[in-house]
C-alpha cells in the first residue's frame, strides 16, 4: 500500500471521497464514535439529515488521505496520530469495528494504540479543557531563518 492510497480517518465532509466513518455518540461532556459496519458516502441527503446541526457534530469522516497538503502532516506522517496515540487514554482494550483499519494511516503508521483512542475522537472540538482540544491542534511551524 501507498501513501496515495491511505485513508484519513478524521476529514472533512467536503473532501473528494469523502465517506462517513461513523456516528457520534454523546453523553454530557464525553463522546465517543459508533463506527458503521460499512462507510456511507457522504451525499445531500446524508449531511441534510443532521438538520440544523452541523454534520462534524454528528458524524465522523474518513476521506483519501492528502499527506503533505493537510496541516497535521509533516516529516513524512500524520502528526495527528502521533499525537492521538501519545497523548490521548486508551478507551477500548481491543480494536474497534472499523470499515477503514485496512487503508487507515493512522493504523499504519501508529498501529494498535491510534486504534485504542480512535473511538473518543471526534471532528469539531469546542471545549479548550477537552483533552483532544490541545491534541487536535496543529503544530506550529518552526521559523526559517
Amino acid at each position: 500500500m501507498t501513501d496515495d492510497t491511505l485513508t484519513c480517518p478524521s476529514s472533512q465532509p467536503d473532501m473528494d471521497g469523502a465517506q462517513v466513518l461513523g456516528v457520534v455518540e454523546r453523553d454530557g461532556d464525553s463522546a465517543e464514535l459508533r463506527y458503521l459496519n460499512a462507510t456511507l458516502a457522504v451525499s445531500d441527503a446524508v449531511l441534510d439529515a443532521t438538520g440544523n446541526v452541523p454534520p462534524t457534530l454528528v458524524y465522523r469522516f474518513a476521506a483519501p488521505c492528502v499527506s503533505s497538503k493537510c496541516t497535521h502532516f509533516s516529516d513524512g506522517a500524520c502528526q495527528l496520530a502521533t499525537r492521538i496515540a501519545r497523548s490521548l487514554e486508551p478507551t477500548v482494550d481491543g480494536l474497534p469495528p472499523c470499515a477503514v483499519r485496512k487503508t487507515c494511516r493512522w493504523y499504519r503508521q501508529e498501529g494498535a494504540p491510534a486504534c485504542h483512542r480512535c473511538p473518543q475522537v471526534v471532528t469539531q472540538v469546542n471545549d479548550a479543557q477537552d483533552p483532544l482540544y490541545a491534541v487536535a491542534l496543529p503544530e506550529p511551524e518552526v521559523a526559517q531563518g
